[in-house]
């Protein structure tokens, strides 16, 4: 990733923001990881897993998203030490700032990534239907012809609410999680997720009705 590119990312996640967590999931992994940076292997274990699922959904190939993925934790690596810990203490015990920081290196080399290869066509949606289908969704997709269906409603929806819904119930991130990588208020990634459920429910009965 381009040195600018990394200094975005690397910056606080919020300049306004002064209270610092209390306690952060991921508080003693990173630290251990800034003292030594063998120990980062930690962090990558614990988290490879949902970048890569990340990547694989937005670039519908495996081997694009295995190189975002690659990409994204090596960005993080080289910008550890500059990250900080800043989290507001009403998110809870469960909140990492690592996380969200993360996620957000990742969603800025899946985007330099998709800008290469706007010029080319991307995989089918079923690409990605390895992944867990969003839970109130789930409900209705049994088989895998209505999942289907399911993702197809999903990539249909315009982009922020596409990642909202994906960010929320797929790699099931909290709502002040989203906000941060989406750059939102939580008020307006609630609303993004209410409205994308509600296309998506509509979409699905209107592929029953017509038979589709």
């Amino acid at each position: 990733m381009a040195r600018s590119a990394l200094g975005r990312v690397a910056r606080p996640l919020s300049a306004g923001r002064s209270r610092i967590a209390r306690l952060d999931l991921d508080r003693s992994l990173v630290q251990a990881a800034q003292a030594d940076p063998a120990r980062f292997d930690a962090l990558y274990r614990k988290y490879v897993a949902q970048v890569y699922s990340y990547a694989v959904y937005e670039l519908r190939d495996q081997h694009e998203a295995e190189d975002a993925t690659a990409r994204t934790f090596l960005s993080a690596l080289a910008a550890l030490p500059r990250f900080r810990e800043q989290a507001d203490p009403a998110e809870g015990p469960e909140a990492s700032t690592f996380r969200v920081w993360l996620f957000r290196i990742a969603r800025t080399t899946v985007a330099e990534r998709r800008r290469a290869l706007r010029r080319h066509p991307q995989a089918p949606l079923e690409a990605a239907l390895t992944l867990p289908t969003p839970g109130d969704v789930a409900t209705e997709a049994i088989s895998r012809d209505e999942a289907g269906a399911a993702w197809r409603a999903i990539d249909r929806l315009d982009e922020d609410r596409r990642r909202a819904v994906i960010l929320r119930f797929v790699h099931e991130l909290s709502t002040a999680e989203v906000a941060a990588i989406l750059g939102r208020s939580e008020g307006a990634v609630r609303v993004l997720v209410h409205r994308a459920l509600r296309s998506v429910a509509r979409d699905l009965r209107g592929d029953r009705q017509s038979g589709r």
